[in-house]
């Protein structure tokens, strides 16, 4: 287990596992205007991953969604830590306990190492609160963002 968390962050998921998170992506964009990024790393340069998730998240450019309804899941491997982090726009629809929760139930994955599996639920599980309040529209909506995995270092 713990040479498992020496390796790099991209080579910590198998192609299926990253084909895995990014279906989920698409899954839960497909019925949504909001945006759902996943971004990856070994280390976290804070004591707070929700800090880091903070600073990630404009450099990813997720504040420049139409409705503010970008979403972040962050997790730093060798480090065990993780946060998702929502933009105004869902988080006042949601509020911090959507995201608490969110936390904890890829938590439950994690602990039993299933990582692609724990990511990816939680990735459908914000799909389904994005939906929800921001329902797709195939005249307007567009896919503002990527939806591949961001792997840091």
């Amino acid at each position: 287990m713990l040479n498992f968390f020496r390796k790099k962050a991209i080579d910590l998921f198998s192609d299926e596992e990253k084909n895995i998170i990014v279906s989920a992506i698409q899954s839960a964009e497909h019925k949504t205007s909001g945006e759902v990024r996943v971004f990856i790393e070994s280390k976290c340069r804070f004591v707070n991953p929700l800090d880091r998730a903070l600073e990630l998240f404009p450099q990813l450019n997720m504040q420049n969604t139409a409705q503010r309804n970008a979403v972040l899941v962050y997790v730093a491997m060798k480090d065990r830590q993780l946060a998702v982090f929502g933009d105004e726009g869902i988080h006042q629809k949601v509020g911090d306990a959507f995201w608490n929760n969110a936390v904890k139930e890829m938590l439950l994955h994690f602990n039993k190492n299933n990582y692609a599996q724990g990511i990816s639920n939680i990735v459908l599980q914000i799909g389904e609160a994005l939906q929800q309040h921001f329902p797709y529209n195939a005249a307007t909506d567009i896919n503002e963002l990527p939806d591949d995995i961001v792997f840091g270092r």
